[in-house]
């Protein structure tokens, strides 16, 4: 006879609602891992999409992801002269209130040159850019069709290719467009601006400006030495592939991975609490039943396995349900929850731990019971 799953069938609404209860809390801990994972990927996404191995931008600044970076568009073909470069293109990012159908739409747009490096390369619908103006590749988080109309700036943009997992690290949806179309809509003024500036007799600013320069090395000159060749020009700062990479992960999503996994580390705290509180209230609910079981004769460990077990069922289906209850929910969130065999595995340890620990105040409890009480009144 197993005297935990005997206990459970006597109690069994209770039971099931508590662990409902706890599979909610357990859902928040697993999702907030799946969160932090979601923002590492977001980050990286733009940065690995290209498929490049060296960075140039602006000398002095961090960009063009962590920092503004701006640099003349001539740029690009003094690197691609250098030896041991393959290809390079040019490329600008910026984030847009656009409109789509008279509704604010925030997306981050980049700029590149069609056929070169930072052309997407993953179109799942759609085509690619053929025109020079006006035409769009946009993620489908976006919400947008091929075929229908994106407003950026002053100029209607019409999408003729969609990609999938494109966003930038704040979660808002790539838009590609031309580098021409990027530039203008970031670094040209706005008529009433461009007439005061020529009122003022102001030089006309040009448009030709990048926020950085991405390069394919050959398959045989490593990236390195590319790199070290780009960071004698005075005017430039370069780094390689591996290097903008951890430069997004310490200056972008830093913070964010230590406020998430304190308030993981919380939440796993208030867990542990809430199953010893409640395993303690189990006990105390059926003393008397412990006192009779002593009184026949039943062994400590018999007892022990009572209270252990039962706290060990309801970590295992709160886990569980909470599992489920995320892996369907996922799709809804705002930011790209991204659910790990490894995490789920690891955090399942963890909750058995916790589970096995807060069980030792309900041992306690059960072991001092007087086997006499069960002859009280």
């Amino acid at each position: 006879m197993n005297l935990a799953l005997r206990d459970i069938r006597h109690r069994l609404g209770r039971f099931l609602l508590t662990c409902f209860g706890l599979s909610l809390l357990l859902g928040i801990v697993l999702s907030m891992i799946g969160i932090y994972r979601g923002l590492v990927e977001d980050a990286l996404t733009l940065a690995r999409a290209p498929g490049v191995q060296v960075w140039v931008v602006e000398e002095g600044t961090m960009g063009p992801f962590a920092e503004a970076s701006r640099i003349p568009g001539d740029t690009r073909e003094m690197v691609a002269r250098i030896d041991g470069v393959a290809a390079a293109g040019s490329l600008t990012f910026q984030s847009v209130e656009g409109t789509r159908a008279g509704r604010p739409l925030r997306v981050y747009v980049v700029g590149f040159e069609p056929g070169r490096p930072g052309t997407p390369s993953h179109v799942v619908e759609g085509r690619q850019i053929t025109r020079s103006h006006y035409e769009a590749i946009a993620d489908r988080r976006t919400g947008l069709a091929v075929g229908e109309k994106l407003r950026l700036g002053r100029h209607d943009f019409t999408v003729v290719g969609l990609t999938e997992g494109q966003v930038a690290s704040g979660g808002d949806p790539a838009v590609f467009v031309t580098l021409r179309d990027s530039q203008a809509l970031q670094f040209e003024l706005q008529p009433p601006s461009a007439r005061r500036q020529a009122a003022r007799g102001a030089a006309e600013t040009s448009t030709d400006t990048i926020n950085a320069v991405i390069a394919r090395v050959a398959a045989d000159v490593p990236p390195e030495r590319v790199v070290d060749t780009l960071r004698r020009w005075k005017h430039l700062s370069a780094m390689s592939q591996a290097g903008q990479e951890t430069l997004l992960l310490r200056s972008v999503v830093d913070k964010a991975r230590k406020q998430i996994g304190l308030f993981t580390a919380i939440l796993i705290v208030v867990s542990a609490v809430i199953i010893a509180l409640i395993v303690y209230t189990m006990t105390m609910d059926k003393l008397r039943e412990i006192a009779t079981l002593k009184l026949i004769g039943a062994a400590d460990r018999t007892i022990i396995g009572l209270i252990v077990q039962q706290a060990v069922a309801m970590g295992a289906i709160g886990f569980g349900l909470g599992a489920l209850l995320i892996a369907l929910a996922r799709d809804v969130f705002p930011r790209r929850v991204i659910l790990q065999p490894e995490d789920g595995l690891a955090l399942a340890a963890v909750v058995l731990l916790v589970c096995l620990l807060s069980s030792g105040l309900g041992v306690r409890v059960a072991l001092k019971v007087d086997p006499a009480t069960a002859l009280g009144g």
